[in-house]
């Protein structure tokens, strides 16, 4: 059968992708059918096959789109002049925005990762690999210029990642702190880090 074309098929792509990566968040790669993501898009499932051979196809495409929009968020985020401070607490505040506002694409990225095959596997971590070099380049920048105090930028990066996304495991929109307080605590912490402090704004 044609692959669907024009403004219906795009809205069935979409409309596959989006809740593929639901059901996906709520029940797990492994589990969920072909048949249950077409019935909950409301379509045959012989519609599903028409954009994506398997369910493999499937999850690289909800985890490449999750990739490519943050790799264009966060280009467009570090664009214009700023020093190496800036440009830091720019990413550190850009992280948790993005990812505080998108639960079901941040557990699918990091819990299903083990799901992909060797393909899939290898274009998706490119691509996470693609992001981590922009936060390592920022410290980079800061080790040379004299602003950051660090032993090794790489290692440095991926503790600073792994310390925002952790924000998703515990942060509910309601809480007792705001999104932007926990933006600045946590870019405080990033700063404080690399050896760098914000100004006390409270004094």
């Amino acid at each position: 059968m044609a692959r669907k074309t024009g403004a219906d098929g795009r809205v069935t792509a979409e409309a596959i992708l989006r809740e593929s990566l639901s059901l996906f968040a709520q029940y797990g790669f492994a589990t969920v059918s072909m048949r249950q993501i077409a019935d909950k898009v409301g379509v045959q499932p012989g519609a599903i096959y028409q954009h994506h051979r398997n369910k493999q196809q499937l999850l690289v495409a909800v985890l490449d789109t999750h990739m490519d929009g943050l790799l264009k968020a966060s280009a467009e985020n570090q664009q214009g002049d700023c020093t190496s401070v800036q440009a830091l607490e720019r990413f550190a505040r850009f992280h948790i925005q993005y990812h505080i506002t998108r639960p079901d694409e941040v557990f699918v990225s990091y819990m299903e990762l083990r799901s992909l095959e060797e393909e899939g596997y290898a274009l998706i971590e490119g691509k996470r690999r693609k992001y981590e070099r922009i936060l390592k380049s920022i410290l980079e920048r800061g080790v040379s210029d004299g602003t950051f105090q660090l032993d090794d930028p790489h290692v440095s990066a991926m503790a600073i990642l792994s310390m925002l996304t952790g924000v998703n495991t515990w942060y509910r929109s309601g809480g007792r702190l705001s999104q932007q307080k926990i933006e600045d605590i946590y870019t405080s912490m990033v700063l404080g880090a690399v050896g760098h402090r914000l100004p006390d704004t409270h004094s």
